[in-house]
Formats: structure tokens, C-alpha cells, sequence
């Protein structure tokens, strides 16, 4: 039997931060490797981020990623090579605006950012908001909040003064249900998001332009807004430094960004379908 034949995943798909990205950003040569081997095996690689797609591309370029990918938590399916958005979702503004007030009369006043739509989008700031990964040309501290909403957005940053990432998503989900999702991405990177709207969908969308199903699927990723791609794919794998939600819910456990977990995981499978 041909490796193509054996190896049981047709799509890799793969989150950026805490799962194919060490802490400084990059991509070791063992993981990018094994995405090769996976490729020859007949296996596409997809990235699957909540990062808008200004905040990937350099990533995507850096790995010479030419494919679909996911981005935005699922509200944009960009394609690299053409260096075009193919689908692009947006947060209703004065929906957003709603659902913040409703959190800030149950839970006082929150730390704001939002990410413009597109692929040119830049995140404005209030004064209080914490960015994390240091400072970008991307970036701009806005005064005055009507500046948040002059133009389209895919999502909503949150930031308490008081709550942690998880208090936070727990105070703030029963208060916005209906209006708005409320999903944990990644270390202070709470975020609203319109209804319904998940990896899974978005990558739903992908798999589909490539001919393929969600049987043919391994995910990897690392937190909660990782889960429904998980309850999605065919099989779920969580980094060890995964939130506790993710590593509950994954159907195997790899070693953690910094450790080759994709590599790993895809050198046992390369090895078995050998």
C-alpha cells in the first residue's frame, strides 16, 4: 500500500499560537518537516487562527503557505497565495456596542480593542486595553470610542481590571447569549464574536472547496475557541499546554508547542502508514 493510501488524515489542520508557534513566534524545522513528510503523504496542511489575517500573513509567509486558511476565529477564509479574503463575516456594530454595555452594567467598565475587517485591518486600542506581543504599526490607541466603530469589524476584545480570562468569559457569556459569542482565544484575549460563529464553521467552508469532509481531518490546538473545531474533526489533538477545557476534551494529549507536539503526533502516523 502507498504511503498516500495508509496515512489516515487527508487535512492537518493547525492552530497558530500555543500549538504550531513556539513562545517566540516561530516554527522549528522538525515541525516543519513533518508537515512536508504529511504533505507528501497526501495530507494538506490548513491553518486554523483567531488571528485576523494581518496578524498571520507574515506567519503564513514565513512557512510558504500558498493555501486556504482560517482566520479571525472563523469569520475570514483567506487565500495566501492569492493573497485575497474568499469569504469575510462581520460583527454587527451596534450589536457590539449593545452587548458591551450590557457586560459593563453587570460587571463595570471593561478594557476595549476591535479588529477591523479586511486584509489591511488595524486593532484600535482604548488607553486601558493591554496588548500582548509587544507593539505593532498595526496598533493604534484610539480616545474617542466612536473612532472603534467607524469602520467594519470581526471582533471584539475584552479585558477586565478585576476577572481573569475565565471569570470573565463566564460572567460575560449569559449576559450577551443571543447577541453575542464570547470565546477565550488565548491569554487576555477575550473576545466577542458574532453569533455562531467558530473555526469549525470556517473551516467547514474550506474543507469543503478542497473536496474533503470532517472524517478526513486531524485538528491540533490549544484553547478553548479551539473546541468546536475538535468536536468537528475527525480527531482532536491537544498541546500539553493546553487550557484544561481543551486537553479534557481531545481525543489524544502531545507534548507542548515548545516540544514538537505536531511533530510527534504526525512522525507516529507518517511511521505506521510507512
Amino acid at each position: 500500500m502507498s504511503p498516500a493510501a495508509a496515512f489516515p488524515y487527508r487535512l492537518v489542520a493547525t492552530d497558530l499560537d500555543g500549538t504550531l508557534l513556539r513562545d517566540d513566534g516561530t516554527v522549528s524545522d522538525r515541525t516543519r518537516a513533518a508537515l512536508g513528510a504529511a504533505a507528501a503523504a497526501g495530507a494538506a496542511h490548513i491553518v486554523v487562527t483567531g488571528r485576523s489575517v494581518p496578524w498571520a500573513r507574515h506567519v503564513l509567509a514565513d512557512l510558504s503557505y500558498e493555501g486556504l486558511a482560517v482566520c479571525g476565529q472563523g469569520s475570514q477564509l483567506y487565500h495566501a497565495g492569492e493573497r485575497r479574503l474568499l469569504t469575510s463575516v462581520t460583527l454587527d456594530r451596534q450589536v457590539a456596542r449593545l452587548a458591551i454595555a450590557k457586560i459593563e452594567a453587570e460587571l463595570g467598565p471593561l478594557a476595549l480593542a476591535v479588529s477591523q475587517d479586511g486584509t489591511e485591518g488595524r486593532v484600535l486600542t482604548d488607553e486601558r486595553y493591554a496588548l500582548g506581543g509587544g507593539t505593532s504599526d498595526r496598533v493604534a490607541a484610539v480616545t474617542d470610542a466612536d473612532a472603534f466603530w467607524a469602520a467594519p469589524v470581526n471582533k471584539v476584545y475584552l479585558q477586565h481590571p478585576e476577572l481573569d480570562d475565565d471569570a470573565l468569559v463566564a460572567a460575560a457569556r449569559p449576559v450577551v447569549a443571543g447577541l453575542t459569542d464570547v470565546v477565550l482565544a488565548g491569554p487576555g484575549t477575550v473576545e466577542l464574536v458574532p453569533v455562531g460563529l467558530t473555526k469549525a464553521r470556517g473551516l467547514s467552508l474550506a474543507v469543503r472547496r478542497l473536496g474533503l469532509a470532517a472524517r478526513d481531518t486531524i485538528a491540533f490546538g490549544d484553547m478553548p475557541n479551539d473546541l468546536p473545531m475538535f468536536a468537528w474533526a475527525g480527531h482532536g489533538v491537544a498541546m500539553a499546554n493546553a487550557h484544561p477545557e481543551v486537553l479534557a476534551a481531545a481525543d489524544e494529549v502531545t507534548s507542548s508547542n515548545e516540544d514538537d507536539g505536531i511533530a510527534l503526533v504526525l512522525e507516529r502516523l507518517l511511521a505506521a502508514a510507512a
